[in-house]
């Protein structure tokens, strides 16, 4: 019997072989497409892995895409703020998807870190250029700590600080802001509705919160023509802001009225355009938070943000540390001289704490995680 020739066989999937690659899936060239035709876009959102869009921003035909990122971005972190090069279907339609396959130069990134100490720098936003410091005057605490962190991230960034402080009902601001006074940092203080009535009752810090007319517009001046991302604890009222700002409904909170500490509420952060301003106005409202992490800001940097201190380290002998126990550090002098503002010597002992904590050579305790000192 003759046998069968290789002509004559049956082949199926079983006769095929495959050889593993031992380098895993890659490209087969090192050619990549340039995507000459992607439209720029400006990230709003970010959830689960989809990317809110705004195509066309400040055009007629401006729209909202969602998107999905290149394999090769899977890396790189893309937040708020973002302009970003996308392909696809950009249509803006419903259940369209298309991909962001680069990111623009950023102008500026705001940054923060887990501790002091985390190595791991996360994003926060990009290209903005205003950072807006929330603090209410009571419940929570206001916290000395988290202004000069603020400051601190703000000026590493390159981004200009704004302080603003809300349920002036509760407290006077006055007395928390005597601690930046000698700083030029503008500040912004929200007075409640006069609908409110009077002082709201203990323990009422919803109340507290319905923010007058006047005061929206006097913070939407200062906010006219930036990029604005809001910066605080939980409870403080940045969503309440963000929503009176914008005509948004972002969900808000009120505080524990045992710990004190405010209910997260925003889980994510978002940019919303703010209307009637100049083109190119928005607001990045962000999650509460109890620590900022100032691992990847240098120790001159972090001097550098203390400016009403700067000026006395020219007398401090060279390679001074400026810690308590440095020889000759001409610090101690001069927040005692008359020309220092009152809360000089409070805000030494801020910067000490902080070139610590750089250096690794304390553990950020209690206080600290609550991000500083309150004023009482």
């Amino acid at each position: 019997m003759a046998r069968n020739s290789s002509a004559q066989r049956q082949w199926d999937e079983s006769d095929v072989r495959v050889r593993a690659n031992k380098k895993g899936s890659r490209p087969r060239t090192k050619q990549r497409p340039t995507h000459e035709d992607a439209v720029i876009a400006r990230v709003i959102a970010v959830d689960r892995g989809r990317y809110t869009c705004v195509v066309n921003e400040q055009s007629h035909d401006q729209r909202t895409v969602v998107c999905i990122r290149a394999k090769e971005l899977r890396r790189k972190p893309i937040v708020p703020g973002d302009q970003v090069g996308v392909v696809g279907d950009v249509s803006g339609d419903p259940d369209t998807l298309a991909r962001i396959v680069r990111i623009e130069p950023r102008a500026t990134i705001l940054r923060r870190s887990a501790d002091d100490t985390d190595p791991v720098e996360r994003v926060i936003v990009a290209n903005a250029d205003r950072l807006v410091l929330v603090l209410a005057t009571e419940s929570p605490t206001p916290r000395t700590g988290f202004v000069d962190r603020g400051l601190a991230a703000a000026s590493d960034a390159g981004i200009t600080p704004v302080i603003c402080m809300t349920k002036t009902d509760l407290k006077d601001p006055a007395e928390f802001l005597t601690y930046v006074e000698a700083l030029d940092v503008q500040t912004a203080s929200t007075e409640p509705t006069d609908a409110l009535g009077g002082r709201p009752a203990a323990g009422v810090h919803e109340a507290s919160l319905a923010i007058s007319e006047a005061s929206i517009e006097r913070l939407r001046t200062i906010l006219d023509g930036h990029i604005s991302v809001f910066l605080g604890p939980s409870g403080v009222g940045k969503s309440t802001l963000v929503n009176a700002l914008t005509g948004s409904e972002r969900a808000t909170g009120g505080v524990n009225d045992v710990t004190g500490r405010g209910r997260h509420t925003s889980s994510s952060a978002r940019a919303l355009r703010m209307p009637d301003t100049s083109p190119g106005t928005w607001v990045i409202d962000t999650p509460g938070i109890r620590s900022l992490g100032l691992a990847h800001v240098s120790e001159e940097e972090l001097l550098n943000s203390f400016t009403d201190l700067v000026p006395a380290t020219a007398d401090c002998p060279r390679g001074c540390l400026h810690t308590q126990d440095s020889p000759g550090c001409a610090l101690d002098e001069w927040v005692h001289r008359p020309e220092a503002s009152p809360a000089a010597p409070l805000r030494l002992e801020s910067l000490r704490r902080l070139l610590a904590a750089s250096r690794g050579e304390t553990q950020a305790g209690a206080d600290e995680k609550h991000l500083g000192q309150a004023i009482t």
